[in-house]
């Protein structure tokens, strides 16, 4: 079923038993005109079900392009999916929730509100994610703990061996080395002079330690 205010871009691949845009599952939510806006070429399963925003937040809940988000994936309000990322069987996305560009999340994977999860990740099956994850990493368990890079995810992307090289140094001094985060992000913001070819990737990773709110998972 499609209701509400949503806009579907072209080529999307809607299977049956599908609920978009039905009002949000949160208790002030009270009739207002938000949306659900969902991109182009994707795929979204049987008993899908994405909800409209709120006026908390943007009032919109938001599905970028070519994601492939299996069957029973919830993805409440005010959520923001980017790019090319791939939601298994019963991933359970709570409101405000930001999911970045080609991230991987695992079966019955439940995300708390409010938690950012970066670019490349990977998270395995049946995590509990509770604090924001990095770009890059692979993450599982609950507690949720950061067991390395999605390496083999950069490699099929084409993420060349310097660039792989500087990423690799950036996690060391994040996780492996005692550092605390103040002293890991001074260092890591050195890393460029060493791996010019990881500078964009660096940035992106300060970045996202600098906008976190809920803490990044260590």
């Amino acid at each position: 079923m499609i209701e509400g205010r949503t806009t579907i871009g072209e080529d999307n691949r809607i299977f049956q038993f599908a609920s978009l845009g039905a009002a949000p599952q949160d208790k002030k939510y009270a009739g207002e005109p938000t949306r659900l806006v969902i991109g182009n070429r994707n795929t979204i399963r049987e008993f899908c079900t994405f909800n409209l925003g709120t006026t908390q937040d943007k009032c919109v809940t938001t599905i970028g392009d070519d994601n492939w988000i299996m069957a029973y994936v919830h993805i409440a309000h005010d959520c923001l999916v980017g790019n090319q990322t791939i939601l298994a069987n019963n991933a359970t996305l709570a409101g405000h929730v930001q999911v970045d560009d080609q991230a991987i999340i695992g079966g019955l994977t439940g995300i708390h509100q409010f938690v950012k999860v970066g670019a490349h990740v990977m998270a395995g099956f049946a995590s509990h994610i509770s604090q924001d994850v990095p770009p890059f990493m692979m993450v599982d368990g609950n507690p949720l703990a950061v067991r390395g890079l999605n390496l083999e995810g950069l490699r099929r992307r084409g993420f060349s061996h310097a660039r792989v090289a500087g990423i690799k140094q950036m996690h060391r001094l994040l996780y492996r080395q005692g550092l605390t985060l103040e002293a890991a992000r001074t260092a890591m913001s050195e890393l460029p002079d060493a791996h010019p070819e990881a500078a964009a990737d660096i940035a992106l990773v300060l970045a996202f330690i600098d906008g976190s709110t809920r803490g990044i998972a260590r």
